[in-house]
């Protein structure tokens, strides 16, 4: 008895609770974030949502990494293995330009570059075009199918993240992508747009070396001290190689307290040093082989669907002799000879002579020697390679080769965890990332200056941004001698770190003319405004992007007041100057010191500069500081300084590679949801057809199941049995044609026909959970009431109408339930059932709904007033006792001295249960 009001209570707050829990669910349907490790030639991707800390997403063959590759036909569009498949499965001879792959090294390149022209020659296929407004290159396969690098990878960013939504099972927005760490402003950018056309929330784009070591860092927090520890990660993918050196300590901060810390210390890499190059070696090599046997009259390279077979051996080839000395090579239906290591690593032997390079690199730029690096750790599918590790270890002079780290999924999970850190949705431990710039940024600017009358222009270099300085970070530079409109530009800084062929191909050195305007104006405005300089606040924001956020010239501005006029209060005017004065207290720039010093052209701003003037040297001249005398002060009537900002037109010239217009962006939209539209429709249209194929042959073998032959009659199955074999020659005719439309009508003609045949069985199947729970819950009802009339007049918390109700409710539901089931026993299977689920769960939750309201207001009934005042005394400390305990005996003594008003409510609750 206890039990089944322990259910009643259990089910009320069930009840009450199920609408906030949906609500919950609502509220968190879109907190998932996801990591993008996108590749030259794969990519892994991986998610963070509640109850998921992180993990790789499968993709539909349940692999944890997919290719990188679109497929793009007349009527449909293919990826990952699928996409991959149509280039050795079919005839691809016919159209091999309709599979785009390696799209990577196109990102942020000119048509000329060096990287296009290899491209060109690796696919030969593909016929890449200029585009005549901003030099890049694009696709062309017809007047209707063009597409640039970013569009195509916009649409394999789109079909990652519907991969990570289905695994997770729930929208997905906020994304991290991992870039090389050698991407230059225009590649980056470019891999922005494709997000951006793709509709991904890019949290932060994040180098896949600093991607690599943070998931390093995460999972031995314990292990990271105050101790600078420093670990190179030697990664060596399918297009590229790259070395870094990372160095973890903990530091404290004003937020978080000690927290452990990484940062990028050196950084060398090598473009065209990856796995993909050393497979087309062996592709060719088994080219070679194959027309020395003259199996065809034609050379087998001009075939482009053998050689994309022969390139799917040679990868297995070489994932092979990674593990065997020799492997025997076969492409259906010819069998190469035996292939062996040796010769893999002649054929390589120049790339394998390149693996040290990086690593020199990555020393030099971090200026560390190799005895501080304590360990070393492969990254990378490449780095499986037998032949690499053997020259790297023998470059590192280490005893062996760290692989306590997931070479082709830590990059993945290392940029999952940082979109968690993003994301406002979830809390981790913290972990601060400093990240490095690869290649060094200046300022550039012109300045007329004047020797022996001669009148001249110098060319000033201020260094913004070195190499490997971190980031995130923001700079500020003054321009102090300017009193006109005048222009600078934003550049690469010194290079020569690079060799000839990695400046060959990457790109323009000038990033942006910065034109400013309004300045002489401002000038002519105030002319008797002393000149604070123009100020340029530059910011190299988490992604490695820099920004220029704005520029300001302010002015200071001096007022004569009368000497009986009060002295200005330090109020509002204060106020306003310290707002204004207030970015001048950001990061310091050396370029700046040096040229404040040097030129007098270029300066640091420094807090607090406001009591006195100060003449700098200049060419010789000395320095002097200038002090009114006591005297003077007397005479000279007060002044009040003001420091005023005046705002600044800039226009920005982007000298690399010219962004898309915004018109250009919102076409590509467009265009990718137009296909994403056309993917959904030919998805939608086939699952209706494989709904309709099912139905059919579900209903023709239901019709001869027990539980169907039972409720059909012979008129019905002869008449269904008519329409289903219509519907199956129907669907071989023309259903395979048909449209959408077309295929849904069928559907709905066909489950209209056997709905009242289904709804009789499903009816039946129902019945004995019902009804077994409606007699459970007139047994529960029934005891509960009888509990309630059961108790003390002195101590009844319920009502005479309120019992009579719920007693009302027990009978007529008692009586339904009898007559129905009876009615229903008269009637035979085939005919409409009287008794209905839905009409049980319908008195279920009418006595549920009953028994709940008298429970509830047991729960929060207050006891009644005490009946006699003289024993007041004692029934106040007997009524706190009752109110402190949840349950007290009391002894029948007490219970005779007044006390029963004050346990009434506890009372009626031993009396329910």
């Amino acid at each position: 008895q206890t039990v089944y009001i322990h259910e009643i209570v259990m089910g009320f707050i069930r009840c009450w609770a199920c609408p906030r829990l949906k609500t919950m669910a609502v509220l968190v349907l879109t907190v998932a974030v996801m990591s993008v490790d996108l590749g030259s030639e794969w990519m892994k991707m991986a998610i963070v949502k509640p109850g998921v800390p992180m993990e790789i997403v499968l993709n539909k063959e349940s692999r944890r990494k997919t290719p990188a590759i679109v497929c793009l036909k007349e009527n449909e569009r293919l990826f990952g293995d699928s996409a991959l498949g149509v280039i050795i499965v079919k005839n691809s001879v016919k159209n091999p330009k309709t599979v785009y792959r390696h799209l990577q090294i196109l990102l942020g390149k000119k048509h000329d570059n060096l990287q296009v022209a290899l491209y060109q020659k690796r696919f030969l296929e593909h016929q890449l075009q200029k585009d005549p407004m901003r030099g890049t290159v694009y696709f062309k396969n017809s007047e209707e199918m063009q597409y640039t690098p970013e569009e195509l990878l916009g649409m394999v960013l789109n079909y990652s993240r519907g991969l990570a939504q289905d695994f997770a099972e729930q929208p997905i927005k906020d994304a991290v992508i991992t870039v090389p760490a050698f991407f230059n402003q225009a590649e980056r950018r470019a891999v922005l747009q494709a997000a951006q056309m793709a509709g991904l929330k890019v949290l932060q784009l994040i180098n896949d070396n600093t991607a690599v070591a943070l998931n390093y860092g995460v999972f031995r927090r314990k292990d990271i001290d105050n101790t600078a520890k420093n670990v190179m990660f030697y990664d060596m993918g399918s297009g590229s190689t790259t070395a870094t050196i990372v160095t973890y300590q903990t530091v404290k901060t004003k937020e978080s307290g000690t927290q452990p810390q990484l940062q990028i210390r050196g950084v060398g890499f090598d473009r065209g040093l990856g796995g993909f190059e050393m497979d087309l070696r062996l592709r060719d090599h088994l080219a070679k082989l194959f027309n020395e046997q003259k199996k065809s009259k034609k050379d087998v390279r001009e075939n482009h669907r053998a050689m994309a077979k022969l390139l799917k051996e040679a990868q297995r080839l070489k994932t092979v002799l990674s593990a065997n000395v020799d492997f025997m090579a076969q492409v259906s239906p010819v069998i190469f000879t035996v292939n062996k290591m040796a010769e893999f690593e002649k054929l390589c032997a120049d790339l394998f002579e390149r693996v040290p390079g990086p690593v020199q690199d990555a020393l030099t730029a971090a200026e560390m020697k190799l005895d501080e690096i304590e360990q070393v750790i492969l990254v990378g599918g490449s780095t499986r390679v037998p032949k690499v590790q053997e020259v790297l270890l023998k470059a590192v002079r280490k005893e062996e080769l760290g692989k306590n780290i997931n070479a082709d999924e830590a990059a993945a999970m290392g940029a999952v965890y940082q979109a968690a850190a993003l994301s406002k949705a979830f809390k981790v431990k913290p972990f601060l990332v400093r990240d490095a710039t690869v290649f060094p940024i200046q300022v550039e600017f012109t300045r007329e200056t004047e020797e022996d009358g001669i009148k001249t222009l110098k060319q000033n270099k201020r260094v913004l941004f070195q190499r490997m300085a971190p980031y995130p970070q923001r700079k500020v530079i003054t321009f102090n001698r300017y009193n006109d409109d005048f222009a600078f530009d934003i550049n690469y800084g010194d290079l020569s770190f690079l060799s000839q062929e990695d400046i060959s191909v990457f790109g323009s050195l000038n990033l942006t003319t910065v034109k400013l305007s309004g300045v002489g104006s401002s000038f002519q405005k105030h002319a008797d405004a002393e000149s604070k300089g123009i100020k340029a606040h530059f910011n190299m924001d988490e992604s490695g992007l820099l920004l220029l956020d704005r520029l300001t010239l302010f002015l200071l501005i001096c007022h004569v007041q009368d000497e009986e006029e009060a002295p200005p209060e330090s109020g509002q005017d204060d106020k306003d100057e310290s707002q204004k004065d207030k970015d001048t207290k950001e990061m310091q720039d050396d370029s700046e010191k040096s040229a404040a010093e040097d030129e007098g052209q270029e300066k640091t701003e420094e807090a607090g500069s406001k009591a006195d003037t100060k003449v700098r040297e200049k060419d010789g001249e000395k320095s002097e500081n200038i002090e009114p005398e006591k005297d003077a002060e007397k005479k000279v009537k007060p002044q009040k300084k003001s420091k005023i900002s005046e705002d600044i037109t800039v226009e920005l010239v982007i000298r690399d590679i010219l962004d898309p217009t915004s018109d250009e962006i919102t076409s590509s939209k467009k265009k990718l949801q137009d296909l994403t539209d056309r993917d959904l429709a030919k998805h939608e249209r086939e699952k209706t057809l494989n709904s309709l194929e099912a139905f059919i042959f579900e209903t023709q073998d239901k019709l001869y199941q027990e539980d169907y032959q039972l409720v059909v009659s012979e008129e019905e199955k002869e008449q269904i049995s008519a329409k289903l074999s219509e519907a199956s020659e129907w669907m071989d005719e023309d259903g395979y044609t048909a449209t959408t439309k077309q295929l849904k009508e069928k559907l709905s003609q066909l489950k209209s026909l056997c709905k009242d045949v289904f709804f009789r069985v499903e009816e039946r199947r129902k019945w004995p959970d019902r009804l077994a729970a409606l007699d459970s819950m007139l047994n529960t009802s029934s005891f509960f009431l009888k509990s309630a009339k059961l108790i003390p007049e002195d101590d009844q918390i319920f009502t005479e109408v309120e019992l009579n109700m719920l007693e009302k409710v027990i009978n007529e539901t008692t009586t339904w339930k009898n007559e129905t089931v009876s009615e229903q026993e008269k009637r035979t299977p085939k005919e409409r059932p009287v008794l209905l689920s839905k009409d049980i769960e319908s008195k279920l939750a009418l006595l549920d709904r009953e028994v709940n309201y008298l429970l509830n207001k047991a729960k929060f009934a207050k006891p009644k007033a005490k009946a006699k005042a003289k024993n007041s005394t004692s029934s106040d400390k007997s009524s706190k006792a009752n109110n402190t305990a949840e349950e007290k005996v009391v002894s029948p003594t007490e219970e005779s001295t007044g006390t029963k008003s004050g346990r009434s409510n506890t009372l009626a609750v031993r009396y329910l249960v």
